[in-house]
């Protein structure tokens, strides 16, 4: 408990109270018992079945790669500058205003030339821009 009975001892009690302790830790598995029954009730829910479908290639992002020297790729194929870039882009936008952007950056790619990419892809009003990664393991 925490009582000294001895009174020739008139020491502090050094001793912890556990009896708060225990009554919060009761109180707290008592709680992930009334729980856990009701997180692993699901609703059984009978699918459609359906053949299998290819994805529509208008919905396919846009792929911007710029490699190691420099080198900017729209889809794989090589654009010799930014002003080709663009332009390639504006007639793209002008088709579909819902184009998405996924950018591929070499590591050893500056700054500086993937703010350059960044700049021309927003010029041309696209929004939806995103960074391709690797996981690192």
């Amino acid at each position: 408990m925490g009582f000294k009975t001895n009174s020739e001892d008139d020491e502090a009690v050094s001793e912890i109270n556990v009896t708060p302790l225990v009554d919060v830790m009761l109180v707290l598995v008592i709680i992930l018992l009334v729980t856990a029954p009701l997180l692993t009730q699901s609703v059984n829910v009978a699918l459609p079945k359906t053949t299998s479908t290819n994805p529509d290639n208008q919905k396919q992002p846009f792929q911007i790669g710029i490699d190691a020297q420099g080198v900017i790729t729209l889809n794989k194929n090589p654009v010799p500058d930014l002003t080709q870039l663009e332009t390639t882009l504006k007639n793209e936008f002008s088709q579909n205003p819902e184009i998405a952007i996924h950018v591929y950056a070499d590591n050893a790619v500056s700054y500086g030339k993937v703010a350059e990419v960044m700049a021309t892809v927003q010029h041309v009003g696209i929004t939806k821009l995103a960074f391709v990664t690797v996981e690192k393991k």
